[in-house]
């Protein structure tokens, strides 16, 4: 990627740490979403065009990874200090699962527009 001297810089790591925390990558005090996981067309502080930017199947990808990542190892660990009963099973790993899946998903999605708009991908990208 080559950027002519005019490109203001987007420093990686704050665009990051704007989108944990679902703000403007430009500015951090506007939002960036205008729903739950919808993005917003622009920041309602700065005004910059977030709508053009798509993160299609990167968050929930991440998101399966990182609740799998959760969810597994606490199973095996839960089974082989003190088995529960089947029906325990079936009444937590399922509510945990989507309780995890519903709090990180909108949180990998700020992290993944801020990462697009911060390396200047515009989606026409071949």
């Amino acid at each position: 990627m080559t950027y002519t001297a005019s490109e203001p810089k987007r420093p990686m790591l704050r665009s990051l740490f704007r989108g944990l925390l679902r703000r403007c990558p430009s500015c951090g005090i506007g939002k960036s979403f205008k729903g739950y996981v919808k993005v917003a067309d622009s920041c309602s502080s700065c005004g910059e065009a977030l709508g053009h930017i798509r993160a299609d199947d990167i968050p929930p990808y991440f998101t399966i990874l990182i609740v799998g990542h959760i969810v597994v190892p606490s199973i095996l660990y839960l089974e082989q200090t003190a088995p529960p009963e089947f029906w325990v099973h079936m009444a937590v790993w399922p509510a945990l699962t989507l309780l995890l899946t519903l709090i990180f998903l909108p949180l990998v999605k700020g992290v993944v527009v801020n990462l697009i708009w911060a390396l200047r991908i515009r989606g026409d990208e071949t």
